[in-house]
């Protein structure tokens, strides 16, 4: 599934929740769908600002990725385990955007990245910018990694829908 059908797919799963579902917060430290959906489309804006700054360089950039970096292309993914970022990166996503609000959002991401989808591949790809943790990684990789975050977000939204479920029935 490419990035675009996976956004999709999240929005349109935006219609199986109650503004309250989207709201509900499972246990202490977890997310709640809205969050998930925030964190998300967060990241992948940013991912996205990161491609158009390489686009935008004049210069070259000869540094690799990481080791981490190397090995997340490689498998083309996350690895399948929950990801714990430091606390100063890890302030809880907005909690407080209704279906409306989400859905937009969302529709203004799959434009963005529908509209750098073809021209992506006529950026230089020696022209780079830094990952915290990835290294250096050109416009391309910068794209991609917008689908495999959001990929990777699925087994999250799988067990909030299981939580959701449990709750419903009660």
């Amino acid at each position: 599934m490419s990035g675009i059908e996976l956004l999709i797919h999240f929005k349109n799963g935006l219609n199986n929740y109650s503004p309250e579902q989207l709201r509900q917060i499972p246990a202490k430290g977890v997310w709640s769908i809205g969050q998930m959906y925030d964190h998300i489309m967060l990241v992948a804006h940013e991912y996205l600002d990161n491609m158009e700054a390489c686009a935008a360089l004049t210069e070259e950039k000869p540094m690799g990725k990481t080791s981490f970096g190397d090995q997340l292309f490689k498998d083309g993914g996350f690895p399948p385990v929950k990801i714990k970022l430091p606390d100063e990166m890890n302030a809880p996503p907005n909690n407080s955007d209704s279906k409306e609000k989400l859905v937009a959002r969302m529709e203004e991401l799959i434009q963005r990245l529908s509209e750098w989808e073809s021209k992506v591949e006529t950026v230089n790809p020696n022209y780079k910018v830094k990952h915290g943790g990835f290294g250096w990684l050109n416009a391309k990789e910068w794209y991609e990694l917008v689908e495999m975050h959001s990929r990777h977000h699925l087994r999250q939204k799988e067990e909030l829908d299981r939580y959701i479920l449990k709750e419903s029935e009660q």
